[in-house]
């Protein structure tokens, strides 16, 4: 299967055709993914969600360059994931902020920017356009400890935003936080997607998270990780939180718990 004529005749962003990854220990082999097929348009949302060592954030990873497949083919908007990395089409948000305690919130958002060699007008209109879009503005000269938890990964949003990526990759962004902060966030996750027609890979353990946010839902089986159904939500796209009330949101979180149930059943 030639990859790169795919990717060029469907706007694919990325396409993961066959891959198996496997890591190896000192007390033997480890599967930890297995024949994984995904193709992510551009514009989507897409959420991982699976049970904790399934390998939602191995894949991740994988697309990412941050892991090598054992086999298998990946491309990341039409070339090797090495080279997607080299030329910065992506963003990576990661579990925990990683702010510079020593760097101001606009610091740390110059950072990528001081290291492409931005010129620095471009990296002071760069920074305050992204604080701004995450709501931050007016707190430029704030340390990532005066801030709390919830804004602190908004600091980290816009530092990946800065480089203006085609791609954003979030490994469980909003895991470490409180319900109402989760909540509150997702919210203005979901707008800034509208906003940037980003597209965007997301991984969570929240069912209720992956249905409000997503345009579609990849989940997967316990190690070795695969893929056992991917959901389409349909959902409106200007959703707020009262729609986890309805049917709609209620049919599809069903599916997904259905989804995650057989990939218990499978692995006992």
């Amino acid at each position: 299967m030639n990859l790169e004529s795919v990717n060029a005749a469907t706007n694919k962003v990325a396409e993961v055709d066959d891959v198996y990854l496997d890591f190896h220990t000192k007390d033997g082999v480890v599967a930890a993914l297995s024949n994984v097929n995904l193709c992510i348009t551009a514009g989507e949302f897409v959420s991982f969600i699976g049970p904790s060592g399934c390998g939602k954030t191995t894949l991740m990873r994988v697309l990412a360059d941050l892991e090598q497949p054992t086999s298998g083919s990946v491309l990341v908007n039409g070339m090797h994931p090495s080279q997607a990395r080299k030329e910065r089409a992506y963003g990576y948000v990661f579990q925990a902020p990683a702010l510079l305690p020593w760097r101001t919130v606009q610091d740390n958002v110059l950072l990528p920017l001081e290291i492409m060699g931005v010129d620095k007008d471009k990296q002071q209109q760069l920074a305050e356009e992204y604080l701004q879009l995450v709501n931050l503005s007016g707190f430029e000269a704030k340390y990532p400890w005066q801030l709390s938890g919830g804004m602190q990964q908004r600091v980290s949003i816009a530092r990946a935003l800065s480089v203006k990526p085609q791609l954003l990759f979030m490994d469980e962004p909003f895991g470490a936080l409180d319900e109402i902060t989760r909540d509150h966030l997702n919210e203005q996750l979901l707008r800034l997607w509208q906003q940037t027609q980003k597209t965007v890979v997301f991984v969570t353990h929240s069912i209720p998270e992956a249905v409000f946010l997503s345009s579609r839902i990849v989940v997967m089986s316990p190690r070795p990780g695969r893929i056992i159904d991917v959901i389409d939500c349909d959902l409106p796209a200007d959703r707020t939180l009262d729609i986890r009330e309805t049917p709609e949101f209620l049919t599809i979180a069903q599916r997904v718990r259905t989804g995650l149930a057989a990939g218990h059943n499978d692995d006992s």
